[in-house]
């Protein structure tokens, strides 16, 4: 009996009845930075994960591509706009269909899908070079990929009357003003994503991971809302460059580099503004 009594007090002593929640479950006194990826990993090569990781980045962005362009051109293909699902039903299905991708691909490659999150996640030292070329070629494919599909099942003629869900800046517009909204809805985009994943608040609050891809989706969808009247809503240059491939006509190319220079700039400032001024890493000691 006293060595039962001794097992109930041991185990008392180590599992307390009451846990500390929310912002008291961790200190940063608790809390380890973790260290930045290497710049070069080879031995990522010999492993099946990372092939596998950049398999399930080609086709989450190979589904992203179908949904999407096919929603768009179904409102194109609509005499008006209240016989469609409309402007607000298109920032649906990108904003929807990234939430439900990244939830599915995010415990494999982190669930990317775009190469402007890729690159702000590496400028930020969360994943090595190696790994990040390697998702935004697999991303670039599975967007091209996944447009061909779209101008398989609509044929040609309807395919290119419908524009082909290519994005340009829209008349009435300048290119400066095109790549000014890239910028700023990128930015908003990764910022969620830095803020949606971040280590720390992962560490603290049990719930943010799980929830992690609602905030990206809902981002996605907001800022296509303010910006499908500019630019038709880039923020994803995979997303531009499979459309514009497939679709290959002039004006698609005209203002295709902003969609490039637009979303890695704003990317940039994303990480930059997370890591230096949220989580002011620069500037922490190092023991």
């Amino acid at each position: 009996m006293e060595g039962k009594e001794e097992d109930v007090k041991l185990g008392a002593n180590k599992f307390s009845e009451r846990q500390p929640i929310g912002t008291s479950a961790q200190t940063d006194k608790d809390y380890k930075e973790p260290p930045p990826a290497p710049l070069f990993e080879p031995g990522e090569l010999q492993s099946w994960s990372f092939w596998r990781a950049g398999i399930a980045e080609f086709v989450a962005t190979f589904l992203f591509l179908y949904i999407t362009i096919l929603t768009v051109m179904g409102v194109k293909r609509a005499p008006n706009m209240c016989s469609s699902v409309g402007i607000q039903g298109i920032a649906w299905a990108f904003g929807g269909t990234i939430f439900a991708l990244v939830y599915c691909t995010a415990g494999i490659s982190g669930g990317h899908i775009n190469p402007a999150v890729t690159f702000g996640l590496f400028l930020a030292r969360k994943l090595s070079l190696t790994r990040a070329v390697f998702y935004i070629v697999m991303q670039t494919l599975g967007a091209i990929a996944g447009a061909a599909v779209v101008k398989g099942f609509e044929g040609n003629t309807r395919y290119e009357v419908l524009g082909g869900g290519a994005n340009s800046v829209n008349h009435g517009y300048t290119k400066g003003d095109g790549l000014g909204a890239e910028i700023v809805g990128t930015f908003v985009l990764v910022y969620t994503v830095f803020s949606a994943t971040d280590a720390k608040r992962n560490a603290r609050d049990s719930h943010v991971p799980i929830l992690a891809p609602l905030p990206i989706g809902f981002a996605v969808f907001l800022v296509h809302l303010a910006t499908i009247p500019i630019t038709g809503t880039g923020i994803n240059p995979a997303r531009s460059l499979g459309a514009a491939i497939i679709y290959d006509k002039e004006h698609a190319w005209d203002h295709h580099w902003v969609f490039w220079v637009g979303p890695f700039i704003g990317a940039a400032l994303a990480a930059l503004y997370h890591q230096i001024v949220i989580r002011a890493i620069p500037f922490k000691t190092r023991d």
